[in-house]
């Protein structure tokens, strides 16, 4: 399959090497005996959203866990192929992949905040990677990272209550405030509003929006409506593989693959 490399602007653009912020070239994975992926080739273009849709057990959480090398937790796990950070081998020796994991971090379905307090929960990473010089530098980045988050004005009043005691979608975009905190490059979501109401899935969804700007973001969704409203450039994953990838509008409108389209309208899923 060739790469997907234009961009979604108005009128023809020429793409260039920058405009890839990731690329995973004939990825494959096994778990145990049990092959998860195939030969996949994708590439994730910088400050855009690319939705990775399919049925459940495709492979497209598993090649979302590929790009910051969370699939290393599971002992059973064989990663082969090549991704690459801005063109670097991240799986290479040299790679530090606490380093790694804050230029690539993840939001996952269900929120998960530590059991500390608001102001901790956001303050952690900064403080581990030694990126605050002083308390007010701290209190910049968590105020910061919270007003991003659209979270700050809800939460101003009790910084020092535990994220724990906030509503799921508070949650979540407390979890989201967190991975900011670090200025990662690209923030991975898995099913991100799963678990959460319509309104504060709407919430989540304008703050994917906003995010684009400065973020690179990859998004598991099996919400077709979803993946439409948020995405620039949506991958259909189908039984390990790639069937698909491109600008979302076209995908979602006049897909090239029948696999595709028998997705997107439901007849299998």
């Amino acid at each position: 399959m060739e790469h997907f490399l234009t961009t979604l602007t108005k009128g023809p653009a020429v793409p260039t090497q920058k405009q890839i912020k990731m690329r995973g070239e004939k990825v494959t994975v096994h778990y145990g005996a049990k092959q998860a992926l195939h030969a996949v080739n994708l590439d994730i273009v910088e400050k855009q959203v690319t939705a990775l849709i399919g049925p459940s057990g495709c492979g497209k959480s598993t090649f979302l866990r590929c790009l910051n090398r969370m699939n290393d937790t599971v002992e059973s796990a064989r990663v082969g192929g090549k991704i690459t950070l801005d063109g670097e081998d991240i799986y290479h020796p040299d790679i530090d992949v606490v380093e790694l994991r804050a230029r690539v971090g993840m939001v996952f379905q269900k929120p998960n905040p530590f059991p500390k307090s608001i102001f901790e929960n956001v303050s952690y990473g900064p403080k581990i990677h030694g990126l605050a010089r002083s308390k007010s530098d701290l209190e910049e980045i968590v105020v910061s990272s919270l007003r991003r988050a659209g979270l700050f004005e809800e939460v101003k009043d009790r910084l020092h209550e535990a994220g724990t005691g906030l509503s799921g979608g508070q949650q979540q975009r407390l979890c989201i405030a967190r991975a900011i905190a670090v200025s990662p490059e690209v923030i991975l979501m898995d099913e991100p509003c799963s678990a959460l109401d319509p309104i504060a899935t709407a919430k989540v969804e304008e703050l994917i929006d906003e995010l684009k700007q400065n973020f690179t973001i990859v998004i598991v969704t099996h919400s077709m409506q979803q993946a439409a409203r948020v995405s620039q450039i949506t991958a259909m994953f189908h039984l390990g593989n790639i069937a698909e990838v491109g600008p979302t509008e076209k995908m979602f409108q006049n897909p090239d693959d029948k696999r595709t389209q028998d997705y997107i309208t439901g007849r299998f899923g």
